[in-house]
């Protein structure tokens, strides 16, 4: 894993976002995007289908290579059964791994939020988040974060040191400082001022 001066930004890039429920991996996908540029895949949206139904396993995998057949994208999602077809691929993995305490402060808020708007999630699927969905059922996103949290930094832990993966440039951020400070070098590489 990176530590210290993060790596040039090359192209062309086929990036993987990662981290727990809540710990912001979409946000920080969509915002590489609108820095680079480069097609954002959100995983979730290629997964759910109306009526918070799944999609199958063999669908749901050739609908993966499908949307990762480009020479560019920045996919953001977890999905361990797909971590094969996503990782062989990808050019990088950046790997948002916050403190337990803020990415549930994040998750809570997400879902607080999403619940208020009834903003439809995935454009076509009608799903949206209720507060007895998010809050009170046993599908709440919230108590998935509670219960997953250490089971996945453990398995990311284990991925992000094998030397399977030594084709990857693998990034690891602590604090949403570290990801600012991230998306301030990419603006600089692309030339682009987008936030701040």
């Amino acid at each position: 894993m990176k530590n210290g001066p993060l790596p040039p930004f090359t192209r062309p890039a086929r990036i993987n976002v990662v981290g727990v429920s809540g710990s912001g991996k979409s946000t920080l996908a969509k915002r590489l995007s609108t820095v680079t540029g480069i097609r954002h895949i959100e995983m979730d949206a290629l997964f759910w289908k109306p009526g918070w139904t799944g999609t199958a396993e063999n669908e749901f995998l050739a609908k993966v290579e499908h949307a990762l057949a480009g020479e560019e994208w920045i996919l953001d999602g977890n999905y361990s059964r797909t971590q094969p077809v996503k990782w062989r691929r990808a050019t990088m993995v950046v790997w948002v791994d916050f403190s337990f305490p803020r990415t549930l402060w994040q998750a809570a808020r997400r879902a607080f939020g999403r619940s208020f708007t009834k903003a439809e999630l995935w454009p076509g699927t009608g799903n949206r988040e209720s507060f007895r969905k998010s809050f009170f059922s046993k599908d709440s996103i919230i108590w998935w974060t509670i219960t997953s949290y250490g089971r996945q930094r453990g398995r990311y832990l284990r991925l992000m040191e094998d030397p399977e993966h030594a084709h990857l440039t693998i990034i690891r951020f602590r604090s949403p400082r570290e990801v600012s400070r991230f998306l301030m070098r990419f603006e600089e590489q692309e030339g682009r001022r987008i936030f701040g």
